[in-house]
C-alpha cells in the first residue's frame, strides 16, 4: 500500500480498500499501531494549544484543565474506536448487508484519520485555521466511510443501501464527535 493509494482512498471504490483489506490486519494491531498513537495527536495538540495561546486563541481557553481534559479526551477517543466498530458492524447487518467484525474495525480505524490529522491545525494559533481543518476532516471521514462501507461490504452494485448506512454511521459518528468536542469544552 503506498501513499499515494492512502489518498486515493476516501474517492476510489473497491481496489484500493480492497487491497487494504487484503493486508488483513488484526484488530489489536490496528488498535495499537493506528488508533493509540493518532490518538495521541488531538490531546497533545489541544494541551499545546490550551497552555501556549491561552485567551488570544478563544476567550476563556486558557483557564481549563487541559491536563484533565486532554487525559479525557485520549480515553474517551480509544473507547470511541471499540463502539464505532461495533456500531458499524449493527447498522450493515441492519441493513441486510454483511461485514465481518475484522473490516467493521478497519473502517473504524481509517474513518477518523483525517478528523486525527485536522488536529495538526491547532498548531497554527488562529481559530479559522482550526475550523477548516474540521471541516476539511469532517468531509474526509464521511468519504472514507462510505467508500469504505461500498467496498467492504458483502453486498456489490446496490449504492442506496450502502449510502443509508453510511448515513447512519457518519450521523453516530458525527454524534460522537460531538460529544468529544462537548466534552472539551464543558471541563
Amino acid at each position: 500500500m503506498t501513499i499515494s493509494q492512502l489518498f486515493r482512498l476516501p474517492f476510489s471504490g473497491n481496489g484500493v480498500w480492497l487491497e487494504l483489506k487484503r493486508q488483513d490486519f488484526s484488530i489489536p494491531f490496528l488498535a495499537w499501531v493506528v488508533v493509540v498513537p493518532l490518538s495521541f495527536l488531538p490531546p497533545v495538540l489541544l494541551y499545546y494549544a490550551g497552555t501556549h495561546y491561552g485567551d488570544s486563541f478563544i476567550p476563556g481557553f486558557a483557564d481549563k484543565e487541559w491536563r484533565f481534559i486532554t487525559t479525557i479526551l485520549f480515553l474517551a477517543e480509544l473507547l470511541t474506536f471499540f463502539v464505532m466498530g461495533w456500531l458499524i458492524r449493527a447498522v450493515i447487518d441492519g441493513h441486510k448487508m454483511e461485514i465481518s467484525y475484522q473490516d467493521s474495525y478497519l473502517l473504524a480505524t481509517v474513518a477518523p484519520i483525517p478528523l486525527w490529522l485536522s488536529s495538526v491545525a491547532l498548531l497554527v494559533p488562529v481559530l479559522a485555521v482550526s475550523v477548516a481543518a474540521v471541516v476539511v476532516g469532517m468531509f474526509l471521514s464521511c468519504a472514507l466511510i462510505y467508500q469504505g462501507v461500498r467496498s467492504l461490504c458483502h453486498r456489490p452494485g446496490n449504492d442506496v443501501v450502502a449510502m443509508s448506512a453510511t448515513y447512519t454511521v457518519m450521523a453516530a459518528s458525527l454524534l460522537a464527535w460531538g460529544i468529544l468536542m462537548a466534552m472539551v469544552w464543558a471541563f
